[in-house]
């Protein structure tokens, strides 16, 4: 199936490592023009030598105001890719309120900032558009010692693998199907892909224990972890007229784990 972007405009957060960076430039590939936003100027120094065209903005998303000054400008949006997030691990008993914060502030009130942004854009134009949120199967599924957070897949605060479920991803999985319903009418489409251990840089050093794998992958009824392209095609498919009747979906990419 094949996909073009040809004449979109598209915005992708954590783009400076895993399905993010793998993201922004399949779009690129697609014809679309790239804007790529992350916290870490190497990582946008290395995404933009390796393909030209992406544009790159650095900012941290946890600042609200540094994010409105450093988008302000981007211009019309026709795709966005919410991927941007950071965890920290902490079981229930010891979450402390200054790790609460910060990982609603990345993981959900980024996620809601930017796309009023986007979407407001897309509104006021009566173009229509589409945003995918990157959560996970572990907003769907408990697991100990992640009240609050799940997934790293780029931008992380520290390192950790998928899944790591909680709060955050299964707010952000409400939020997706609530701009899914009021911006729906816009002919903006919102959907969101829940996936398993991904096998990003950090995944397969997350996941380089054997015995811990294969205990995982048990559990995952096609027996493996996701590749990056399992994810990345997803996002795409999501972002493009081929699903234009797909609205307000949390997608697992998951081998059937969810199904188990």
């Amino acid at each position: 199936m094949e996909i073009s972007f040809a004449g979109k405009r598209a915005l992708v957060t954590g783009a400076g490592k895993g399905i993010g960076r793998s993201t922004a430039l399949a779009l690129a590939r697609c014809g679309a023009r790239v804007t790529a936003v992350t916290r870490t100027q190497a990582d946008l120094n290395s995404l933009v030598q390796e393909c030209p065209a992406i544009v790159p903005v650095c900012v941290d998303l946890a600042d609200w105001a540094a994010t409105e000054a450093a988008l302000k400008d981007v211009g019309p949006i026709d795709l966005l890719v919410n991927n941007a997030a950071c965890t920290k691990l902490q079981p229930f008993l010891e979450v402390t309120p200054d790790q609460f914060d910060l990982l609603f502030n990345v993981n959900v009130k980024a996620v809601l900032h930017i796309s009023q942004m986007v979407a407001g854009g897309m509104k006021a134009r009566g173009s229509g558009g589409s945003i995918v949120n990157v959560s996970s199967q572990a907003s769907q599924r408990a697991l100990r010692d992640h009240t609050v957070y799940l997934i790293p897949s780029s931008e992380s605060c520290c390192v950790i693998i998928r899944p790591c479920s909680g709060a955050t991803k299964g707010a952000l999985d409400m939020l997706t199907k609530v701009m899914a319903l009021e911006l729906g009418p816009h002919q903006i489409r919102v959907n969101s892909v829940n996936p398993t251990v991904v096998m990003t840089k950090m995944g397969r050093l997350g996941w380089s224990d054997p015995e811990k794998a294969q205990t995982m992958k048990s559990r995952i009824p096609l027996g493996r972890f996701a590749e990056e392209e399992d994810v990345v095609n997803c996002i795409l498919f999501l972002l493009s007229e081929k699903s234009s009747m797909i609205n307000g979906v949390a997608l697992p990419v998951d081998g059937g784990h969810l199904a188990c």
